[in-house]
């Protein structure tokens, strides 16, 4: 059986205790009476995080309103790019992560209608940029088919914790860059679908949020493991990341579970729920304390009452807000 290399040094040990204790917390802020509006955040935050990593430049707002089904002025591609990885993550109950008939499935559903190929491994040279640097050269088109074999079928028949197998098969994957377009993204859902064997709450963990927020230092990992030879660096980068999303979401309330802009969205909600409190505020007063637009204060004016923080009194026209 194909071996990848790695060594499971005292800081991956240590990083997967942690971990393990961690996780059954996070499960119990599921069960809350928010959870399933913590599961749809988390989702859309994944979401966008994993987009935005490959570029696509619409905000978590404008995300969240393509999932809900409104119309939003952008790139088509990017809105296609939105639709398509939503319908791949609502696959997420139904895939195999131990299946290579069900990764060109998920990849066929994440690329339709981007690349001539979707849902087939390439025919073309392919390599890990970060930025316009190349910092990995990916084997030849015609190595591919056998290389994910082997990857496979280490994947399921390791005796490795499924902690370490989902960064070790992360890395390699991107090592192996098996699509011609579309491998950061379907690697990460696939490392979160791994990780749901393990357990299933990892199905609402945005591990792509914590990427995005270090996205030099994912490539940086890739980059070092590429240069040493074996994937350590990485499984140690992805374990960090996934301990510090634990760490976040464990006493995580949907008012600070922010967009990816999320220090000044909590900080401009907190001091719109400070003037209600104070005095009358309308949107249109907020928005030009604020410099926003109208349409940006009564997104977070929904936000905090969808979180039951504030309520209206009276009409839309003559009432006022009041914090509860």
């Amino acid at each position: 059986m194909y071996q990848p290399p790695f060594k499971l040094n005292a800081e991956i040990l240590n990083l997967v205790a942690e971990i393990s204790a961690l996780v059954e917390r996070f499960v119990i802020r599921l069960e809350q009476t928010d959870g399933l509006k913590l599961r749809k955040a988390n989702k859309i935050k994944s979401i966008h995080s994993s987009l935005a990593i490959e570029g696509n430049s619409l905000s978590e707002e404008l995300v969240s309103d393509i999932i809900n089904g409104k119309r939003v002025l952008a790139p088509p591609r990017e809105i296609i790019e939105v639709k398509n990885a939503l319908a791949t993550y609502e696959l997420y109950p139904r895939l195999n992560p131990f299946s290579v008939k069900d990764l060109l499935k998920a990849h066929g559903v994440m690329m339709r209608g981007i690349m001539p190929d979707a849902g087939k491994f390439r025919n073309c040279n392919e390599g890990v940029f970060s930025g316009s640097k190349c910092i990995h050269l990916a084997p030849p088109p015609n190595r591919v088919p056998a290389l994910m074999d082997d990857l496979f079928d280490w994947l399921k028949n390791s005796k490795d914790h499924l902690l370490v197998r989902s960064c070790v098969f992360h890395y390699e994957f991107e090592f192996i860059h098996p699509f011609s377009d579309g491998n950061g993204r379907t690697g990460r859902l696939w490392q979160s679908l791994i990780l749901g064997k393990l357990n299933s709450s990892f199905e609402f963990l945005p591990v792509e949020n914590m990427v995005y927020a270090n996205q030099r230092k994912y490539y940086d990992a890739i980059a070092k493991s590429t240069k040493t030879g074996e994937s350590t660096p990485f499984v140690e980068f992805m374990l960090q990341n996934i301990l510090a999303t634990l760490k976040n979401y464990k006493n995580a309330t949907l008012a600070n579970v922010g967009s990816s802009s999320n220090v000044k969205l909590i900080s401009r909600q907190q001091k719109i729920v400070d003037l209600i409190q104070n005095g009358d505020a309308t949107t249109e007063s907020l928005a030009k304390k604020f410099k926003v637009s109208a349409r940006t204060i009564a997104r977070d004016l929904a936000a905090l009452q969808e979180n039951e923080i504030i309520v209206r009194d009276g009409s839309r026209k003559t009432g006022r807000w009041i914090v509860k």
